[in-house]
């Protein structure tokens, strides 16, 4: 196993920072200083690192998407079928590496502002894209065609609810819980054609 580079563990650092800071701060009005500050560093390093705070914001939903795409691949990896498939979905979206107040909190907050940041909005597009691709490729061989688009738009809706309310939590998040009710709201939207 290779070592980490010195700079690798400090954007890292610098990267949790920011989730946990952007959390508590928001988005719009969390400095530099301040996930220096969580950080243990200086906002001369952020700079350093990352070249903005747009830059570090852009790294961090970076970083994001990229736990969101090992969770993916490992639950595709071990799916035998295409019920199996939208389960790891659905259990990529509440994974435990992932599905916690302070990274709902800054996912949330990223989005919201991503038509106002052409890297944010670019990030956005790019993943709503994939889970879209994903959706539509397994509902297409589990409900009638003329039904895949409501079913998509269905588990996206819960996904993104779950997602905004999570991030309005004062509590820990249960991610089995999470992807238990997932399952079932999939089974509710398989189970029979969705009324028109």
């Amino acid at each position: 196993m290779a070592r980490k580079r010195i700079r690798d563990i400090r954007n890292e650092e610098l990267i949790e920072a920011t989730i946990i800071t952007v959390h508590k701060r928001g988005y719009g009005t969390v400095t530099m200083a301040e996930i220096a500050r969580e950080a243990g560093a200086s906002a001369a390093s952020i700079s350093y690192y990352f070249g903005s705070k747009e830059g570090l914001m852009e790294a961090t939903m970076r970083h994001l998407l990229r736990k969101l795409r090992d969770a993916m691949v490992a639950g595709y990896a071990q799916a035998q079928s295409p019920l199996e498939r939208l389960y790891a979905v659905m259990d990529a979206n509440f994974a435990d590496s992932l599905y916690t107040v302070p990274q709902c909190s800054i996912w949330m907050q990223f989005w919201a502002n991503a038509p106002y940041s052409t890297s944010l909005a670019r990030l956005h597009r790019i993943n709503r894209a994939r889970v879209r691709s994903h959706f539509v490729a397994e509902l297409s061989q589990l409900v009638a065609l003329d039904q895949v688009e409501t079913a998509r738009q269905a588990l996206q809706s819960y996904m993104d609810g779950v997602w905004l309310q999570a991030a309005q939590s004062d509590q820990p998040l249960d991610t089995q819980a999470a992807r238990r009710a997932a399952h079932r709201v999939v089974d509710l939207v398989t189970s029979r054609e969705l009324v028109a």
